[in-house]
C-alpha cells in the first residue's frame, strides 16, 4: 500500500519536469507574462513578461498522478483524497481566472474583492459541507467538529461554527501563501517542505491508525482518521510536483506560479490539516506563510494607527531586498526558516503521540 506513495510522488516530479517547459512555450505564444509593480524593489523590474498561471503545471500534474497511482496499484480514490484534490483545483480555479484578467486586461488588479471573495467562499463552503459528509464504517467522516491541534481536542463546535473556521483557515493560508509568493522560487520550496512533512504524518497516522488497534501496543495513542494513507499520497504527489516546478521557478524563474498555483497550494495545505486532523499545527508548519501574513497585518496596522511603517516594504521578503540583500539570499534563508518551522511541527506531532504512549 506504500507504494501509492512513491508512485505518486515520482509521476508527480516527473511530470512537472517535462510538462512545465511546455506550459512555458504555450503560455509565452499567447502572451501571458507576468505584470510587475512599479513600486517594487526595481531588480523586479527584468521579471516583466515571464509566463505566470504556472499553477497550472503542478495543479494538473498532482492530479494525474493520484489517479495514475491509484490505476497501478488497483486502489480506488477516497473520499478524503478527493476533497482535498477538489479544494485545489476551485482554488486553483479562482486564481486562474483573477490571473486571466490581470494578463487580459493589463493590469495588477484581477478579480474584484467581491468576486475574488465569493469565488473562494463558494469553494470553501463546499469542501467544509462535504468533508462532514460520507462516513466510514467507524463512523469517521473525513474532517471532524471538533478543533485539532496533534489531534482532536475538546467538545465539538458543530457543524455552522466548523463551516466558518475552516473558511478562516483557507482564506487565511490561502493568502499567506499568495504573499509568500513574491521571489523566485520562494512559496514553491517551502510548501514542498509542508508537504513533505505531511506525506510523513499521512504515513504515521496509517500505522498508528484506531482501525488497527488490535495490533497496536498502545491502542490508547492511535489516531482517528478517516483516509490517512491517502492524504499522504495526495501530499507526495503534491511535493513532487513542485519539486519539478521548482525547477523551472526557481531564480532566475522561467514562469511563475500566479494566483492560480498560490491559492491552490494555500487551499489544499489547509485540506490537509483539516482532514488529518492537525488544524493548529498547520500554523506551525507553515510558519514561513503566517509570519509574511503578519508583516503585512503590522506593516498596515502600523500606517493607519501612527502614520509610519516598521518595515521598508511589506511583505517581509520585500524589506530584506530593500535592505540589500540578494534575491537567492533571502530565499535560501526564508526556507531554511520554513524548514525550521516543519521541524518543530514534526517534533511536536511526535512528543504527542510519545506523551499518549
Amino acid at each position: 500500500m506504500m507504494n501509492q506513495i512513491l508512485y505518486s510522488g515520482v509521476i508527480g516530479l516527473f511530470l512537472t519536469l517535462v510538462g512545465t517547459p511546455l506550459l512555458i512555450k504555450l503560455l509565452a505564444r499567447k502572451g501571458y507574462g507576468q505584470y510587475i509593480r512599479d513600486d517594487g524593489p526595481r531588480e523586479h523590474a527584468s521579471k516583466r513578461g515571464t509566463p505566470t498561471m504556472g499553477g497550472i503545471a503542478f495543479i494538473l500534474a498532482t492530479i494525474a498522478a493520484y489517479f495514475l497511482s491509484k490505476v497501478i496499484t488497483g486502489k480506488p480514490p477516497t473520499y478524503s483524497g478527493l476533497l482535498v484534490l477538489g479544494l485545489m483545483f476551485g482554488m486553483g480555479l479562482v486564481g486562474f481566472l483573477d490571473d486571466y484578467i490581470k494578463i487580459v486586461k493589463r493590469r495588477s488588479l484581477g478579480l474584484r474583492a467581491k468576486a475574488k471573495m465569493a469565488g473562494q467562499l463558494i469553494v470553501g463552503i463546499a469542501f467544509a459541507v462535504l468533508s462532514l459528509m460520507f462516513s466510514d464504517s467507524r463512523g469517521n467522516t473525513p474532517a471532524s467538529t471538533k478543533l485539532s491541534f496533534i489531534t482532536d481536542f475538546g467538545w465539538s463546535i458543530g457543524p455552522v461554527l466548523f463551516v466558518v473556521w475552516a473558511l478562516f483557515m483557507i482564506l487565511a493560508m490561502s493568502n499567506g501563501v499568495n504573499l509568500t509568493d513574491g521571489l523566485d522560487g520562494l512559496a514553491t520550496g517551502a510548501s514542498v517542505l509542508v508537504f513533505g512533512a505531511y506525506t510523513f504524518i499521512g504515513v504515521w497516522q496509517f500505522q498508528e491508525s484506531c482501525a488497527n488497534a488490535q495490533t497496536l501496543t498502545n491502542p490508547g495513542a492511535c489516531y482517528e482518521v478517516r483516509d490517512p494513507l491517502d492524504l499522504a499520497v495526495v501530499a507526495s504527489a503534491l511535493m513532487g510536483a513542485c519539486l519539478g516546478f521548482l525547477w523551472w521557478n526557481t531564480s532566475p524563474a522561467k514562469i511563475f506560479m500566479g494566483d492560480t498555483g498560490s491559492l491552490a497550494l494555500g487551499g489544499v495545505l489547509t485540506g490537509l490539516a483539516i482532514l488529518s486532523r492537525t488544524e493548529l499545527l498547520v500554523a506551525i508548519m507553515g510558519g514561513l506563510f503566517v509570519l509574511i501574513t503578519m508583516s503585512v497585518v503590522i506593516q498596515v496596522g502600523s500606517f493607519r494607527l501612527t502614520g509610519k511603517r516598521v518595515f521598508r516594504m511589506a511583505p517581509l521578503q520585500h524589506h530584506f531586498e530593500l535592505k540589500g540583500w540578494s534575491e537567492v539570499l533571502v530565499v535560501v534563508r526564508f526556507w531554511i526558516i520554513q524548514g525550521i518551522c516543519v521541524i518543530v511541527g514534526l517534533g511536536l506531532f511526535y512528543a504527542g503521540w510519545a506523551a499518549d504512549k
